[in-house]
């Protein structure tokens, strides 16, 4: 049987409701875009939209695991503060090519920055900056950019601890994703939950899906959580 080989440097540019994007096979089966996030995109513009028009405040958001940056991109459309973060440096260099992509929000405030997650809130903290909203996707294993040995079953409970005492005094939304195959929606929720006691507001959660066009079957992808004012 004959192997099949990807072109790693071919790239076709995607677009999904005006925001546009730089999708490519990469040797780890991704193509650069989760299209099941899609209804995450939706809610980050529109609920960092609604903020700012009915309060008339600056949304600071931060994205924890960015990969490309396509959540990013909505919520700096939206108008938000962006500030991106990934350990993965040609990750990083995907995002800052989809964001020239879209000319209306190229040179929008966005900071992409490479480093450890929890490194990373922990100087936030001691710095005293806090963001309103917050999304991550944090990967069940993987490694930070000097080692640092990431395990979600071991150091979920901090990432959310240390994400709850970086967020403003009005948060908007958390939303926490994950493709762990032995998580839970349920699990993810009850941990957000826990994470979000003392602030006003729900949570709810469930599978991020795509839909199977010729059976009308929906394939479940992830899980995920959200917390949300109204």
């Amino acid at each position: 049987m004959s192997k099949r080989h990807f072109d790693t440097k071919a790239k076709w540019e995607m677009s999904y409701k005006g925001i546009a994007f730089l999708a490519t096979p990469t040797p780890f089966r991704h193509l650069g875009f989760f299209p099941e996030q899609a209804s995450h995109w939706d809610f980050i513009e529109a609920k960092i939209k609604k903020r700012i028009q009915t309060e008339k405040r600056p949304v600071k958001f931060l994205n924890l695991f960015g990969y490309t940056g396509v959540a990013s991109l909505f919520a700096l459309r939206g108008g938000a503060e962006v500030t991106h973060l990934d350990a993965s440096k040609q990750t990083l260099k995907w995002a800052k090519e989809n964001q020239k992509l879209n000319a209306d929000i190229a040179d929008g405030p966005m900071r992409i920055i490479e480093d450890d997650a929890i490194k990373f809130l922990e100087r936030e903290e001691k710095r005293g900056n806090t963001y309103d909203a917050v999304i991550m996707d944090p990967p069940k294993f993987g490694r930070g950019p000097k080692g640092e040995v990431w395990n979600i079953e071991e150091m979920l409970p901090k990432l959310l601890a240390q994400v709850r005492k970086v967020l403003s005094d009005r948060p908007l939304f958390i939303i926490l994703t994950s493709y762990a195959t032995d998580a839970s929606s349920l699990s993810l929720g009850y941990a957000l939950e826990d994470a979000m006691k003392d602030f006003k507001g729900t949570v709810e959660q469930g599978e991020l899906c795509v839909l199977e066009k010729s059976h009308g079957r929906f394939i479940s992808l992830a899980h995920t959580a959200i917390w949300q004012v109204s």
